[in-house]
């Protein structure tokens, strides 16, 4: 994208470059890719995404290639290596939400709850067009899928949490105005 004005929050950094011009607001509909993304989201809790970005190789090692089935196995072992894990973050209380929040998913696909078809219709299932200069820290959507979450197990899926991950999942597509990725993702008849 050089010599496009793509939002200013990629800037600086080739590898938050890349995500922002491959990745960021692309909509996802596959129940897994979406559960992985919110594994990264979930770590991303207080911290920076360029942070987590750098080492999502480390976290799809740590966490079996973000398999729900193989890390809802993980035991007390398991996490205490993980803690001990520099390519990741080394937060207990996030490893084990991940563990947690990896039977939360299997729980809703074995009662035969798609979890892409959950998060999407929170939004109607077409992305909602931000309005290009205010993005916003939370939504009545991911205050209300934030909830919706929790009651079914997950953790560390706060309101914040849950709107950066339906961005990045392209549920809401929030690239700035002069962004040429914003056009490009817009759902059809968006202005």
């Amino acid at each position: 994208m050089s010599g496009c004005a793509r939002c200013a929050w990629a800037e600086g950094d080739p590898v938050m470059a890349a995500y922002h011009d491959t990745e960021w607001g692309v909509p996802l509909r596959d129940s897994r890719a979406l559960w992985a993304l919110l594994v990264l989201e979930s770590f991303q809790a207080g911290l920076s995404w360029r942070t987590i970005l750098h080492r999502r190789e480390g976290f799809r090692a740590a966490f079996a290639g973000f398999d729900p089935e193989a890390v809802a196995a993980y035991d007390a072992a398991r996490v205490e290596a993980l803690v001990q894990d520099a390519g990741i973050i080394r937060s207990r209380a996030k490893i084990e939400a991940t563990i947690g929040n990896a039977r939360a998913y299997l729980q809703m696909m074995a009662a035969g709850e798609d979890f892409a078809a959950f998060a999407w219709g929170f939004v109607g299932g077409v992305p909602r067009l931000g309005d290009g200069t205010h993005v916003a820290a939370s939504s009545a959507e991911s205050e209300a899928l934030s909830k919706a979450l929790k009651r079914r197990g997950f953790r560390f899926v706060g309101a914040v949490t849950v709107h950066a991950w339906m961005q990045a999942a392209g549920l809401f597509n929030d690239h700035a105005l002069g962004c040429p990725r914003r056009a490009a993702l817009a759902p059809p008849g968006a202005a």
